[in-house]
């Protein structure tokens, strides 16, 4: 015999299927034709089924996600060490890890010194974003500028720009290990011109603001870059410790031939 059920149970349960059923993208009119007409062990039955089949076509959109992102390899917050982070006022570190700047289309501009960090939080949190099916692409500064170039000499730069207005989340890389000419800083200029007020970008960088002239060479197009960029930005100071360095085996060597000199 069939077990009873409330009908706030009941209603409950209809509303995860709802939930469900619209996730896996079935139309309005036939998940109020199947609530409407199932009995009670119809419905336990589409509540577990389609609850899975949701799941499963989130992890795969989540999956592929990650693998058209770009990232050069897989991180996790869980491993990163937040010692030497130092948040600007006007973000508190809460505010970066629930990805919230993302919804406000606010910029991050994540500074310091070559091995402090900055690519592997970049990487945290882009990975985030997608595991909240958030539309993510990872680039180095030279990468994108070479896409871009590539783009426009083929004839598809509008649509390549396209690709990146699509996004929620474009994370540019070692922004001050290369230099452009005018012509890629004109493209990078409108990459991140498509982005202001539409979506969110994280920068990685070890040059302050007054240096970012020498890697562009209009100087005009550095200003308007950076005016884009800091509007909605918070400045991340990934501190001045160069953690691969600290981490290396070479390193941990050489300190033990020193020690035992010492001895």
């Amino acid at each position: 015999m069939m077990a009873y059920i409330s009908s706030s149970l009941r209603l409950e349960m209809a509303d995860r299927i709802r939930s469900s059923m619209k996730r896996c993208l079935m139309s309005t009119a036939f998940i109020e034709y199947c609530i409407e007409n199932a009995n009670q062990k119809v419905l336990d039955f589409l509540d577990q089924a389609f609850v899975e089949e949701a799941s499963r076509r989130e992890a795969r959109r989540t999956a592929n996600m990650l693998a058209t992102a770009g990232f050069p390899t897989m991180k996790s917050l869980s491993d990163y060490d937040f010692s030497e982070l130092k948040m600007p006022p006007s973000m508190a570190l809460g505010q970066m890890l629930d990805l919230s700047f993302i919804d406000a289309k606010q910029n991050l501009i994540m500074y310091g010194v070559c091995g402090s960090g900055k690519t592997m939080l970049s990487i945290c949190l882009g990975i985030k974003a997608c595991q909240q099916q958030r539309k993510v692409r990872f680039l180095t500064l030279s990468q994108l500028a070479m896409r871009l170039r590539t783009a426009a000499s083929e004839g598809r730069l509008e649509y390549c720009l396209a690709g990146f207005r699509n996004l929620d989340l474009l994370v540019i890389d070692e922004w001050g290990y290369c230099e452009l000419d005018k012509e890629s800083a004109g493209y990078v200029f409108q990459a991140i011109s498509d982005s202001y007020e539409s979506k969110s970008l994280i920068v990685t960088t070890n040059l302050p603001f007054s240096e970012w002239g020498r890697i562009v060479a209009d100087k005009q197009l550095a200003a308007a870059i950076i005016d884009r960029i800091v509007h909605y930005g918070h400045l991340i100071d990934c501190g001045s410790k160069d953690w691969r360095l600290a981490s290396s085996p070479m390193n941990r060597q050489t300190i033990t031939s020193k020690r035992k000199e010492v001895i």
